[in-house]
């Protein structure tokens, strides 16, 4: 994705969505139902945006968990230790899972929208000593680009209009709720802090004011014998 595709999302045009399919998905969580969603964009020209839902159990019995979550294929396919997505995810399909019902909305927004060329950009002047805040500017993007209109959109087909949502961010909150979404609870989705994330983390805090305490630390921050804490 360019500069200018990502200035101008905010501006695109959403066409109608459209239920691709629906299907078993067997994890170590238990079995979800995987719903595929697709709609088209206009941002200049036409194009396709595309998002999963894993769904687990009857999410008409109460008001479901919800974890609206980007992908990262650093952190999720390839276990980065830079960022706290990957554990994030796997935090969120195991209280879903513990509680026998609610949804992940998995949407390709790597780079909190940039793209995964763009993000690994910001990792290399992050290496050279900025944060990543200050990465994303110095290649022209905003600290955040991320649209949650579409995951908005595959709610309201669910027929979800109230949830109890996984995050650590405000924002996400603030979105959903003028979109009407009337988030009832908001719950922590905090994973402990490595050597390598731990700067990261402090600037979404400081930043970008997520919901973080930091006080939990991963095994490579933990004092001998100490558990992390998620």
């Amino acid at each position: 994705m360019t500069t200018h595709e990502s200035r101008t999302r905010a501006a695109a045009k959403a066409g109608v969505l459209w239920r691709t399919a629906s299907t078993r998905l067997p994890t170590e969580w238990g079995t979800f139902e995987a719903m595929g969603f697709e709609r088209d964009v206009w941002t200049g020209g036409q194009s396709v945006e595309t998002a999963l839902a894993l769904v687990l159990g009857d999410l008409r019995q109460g008001v479901p968990l919800l974890r609206v979550h980007s992908q990262c294929v650093t952190g999720e396919v390839f276990g980065s230790l830079r960022c706290d997505c990957g554990g994030q995810l796997n935090l969120a399909m195991q209280a879903i899972a513990q509680e026998g019902r609610g949804l992940v909305i998995y949407e390709y927004q790597e780079g909190r929208g940039i793209g995964l060329m763009a993000k690994l950009q910001t990792y290399e002047l992050q290496d050279a000593g900025i944060d990543t805040v200050e990465a994303n500017h110095a290649l022209g993007f905003k600290a955040d680009l991320r649209d949650f209109s579409l995951a908005v959109a595959i709610l309201h087909d669910l027929r979800i209009s109230r949830v109890r949502l996984l995050t650590n961010n405000p924002r996400k909150v603030r979105l959903l709720g003028d979109a009407g979404i009337e988030v009832v609870e908001w719950l922590p989705c905090e994973v402990g802090p490595t050597v390598h994330s731990l700067a990261y983390l402090q600037t979404k805090k400081q930043k970008m004011g997520h919901a973080l305490h930091l006080e939990a630390r991963g095994p490579d921050l933990a004092p001998q014998g100490i558990e992390a804490q998620l």
